[in-house]
């Protein structure tokens, strides 16, 4: 990667986060720490308005906006063959709201690769187990309840078809043994559980703020898994 596409390339990463430190904008694009300083300096010199906070990284002063970088063919088609992904591995809120951002991003293309794309889509197809049917609209409203830190309610069916009410402050999402799963601590049994989201229904954001403050990474609660993931 030459020097400019990777100027570019970091100031598409710092704009897709709040916060970035050296050493993470080191591994992504393969370089030194000292480098990724030198190039946030030219960066800075040609009128990126960019900032640091300690202890948490670079950023970019809020107001400021990349103008839109066209896509190149593999990127577009690296974006096409998700699409598949997300059919095959994702419930019909989250198929909903890609098929709408993809559909945005290829109307800014070029006719050309407009073609090229509907080629594609024509010829890449899917096939999943039947156990990986994900019939259910809840993933979106978990997303958003995850990043809100906002506690909610819902219906639960175990695995003897029993159905109890719970409220619970959910802090992430895993997809392991075919399924969704969410991990959230539960205020009935005041613990960190692992819910089935197929087996969750009626889901409702309270929009109250979680009542614990020291939730564990959700990376934490992974060892405990019954399967290997």
């Amino acid at each position: 990667m030459n020097r400019i596409d990777r100027l570019f390339g970091i100031l598409t990463f710092l704009q897709s986060r709040k916060y970035v430190l050296a050493e993470t904008i080191a591994e992504k694009f393969n370089i030194s720490v000292r480098t990724v300083y030198r190039d946030l300096k030219a960066l800075g010199e040609s009128g990126i308005p960019l900032s640091f906070e300690p202890n948490r990284g670079y950023f970019i002063v809020q107001g400021y906006f990349l103008p839109p970088i066209s896509l190149s063919t593999e990127e577009a088609n690296a974006l096409l063959l998700t699409e598949s992904l997300v059919y095959g591995f994702t419930d019909k809120s989250i198929q909903k709201h890609y098929s709408n951002a993809l559909n945005k991003i290829k109307a800014t293309l070029p006719h050309k690769q407009k073609e090229k794309i509907d080629l594609l889509t024509n010829n890449i197809k899917y096939q999943v187990p039947e156990r990986l049917n994900q019939d259910y609209e809840h993933l979106s409203i978990l997303q958003r309840t995850i990043a809100s830190k906002n506690i909610i309610s819902f219906s639960y069916k175990n695995n003897k078809e029993e159905y109890s009410t719970r409220q619970a402050e959910p802090i992430g999402l895993i997809f392991y043994a075919f399924g969704w799963h969410l991990i959230a601590w539960c205020h009935k049994r005041n613990q960190y559980r692992d819910f089935n989201v197929s087996r969750m229904s009626q889901i409702q954001d309270t929009y109250q703020a979680f009542k614990k403050t020291d939730h564990i990474e959700v990376s934490e609660y992974m060892p405990q898994l019954p399967v290997k993931y």
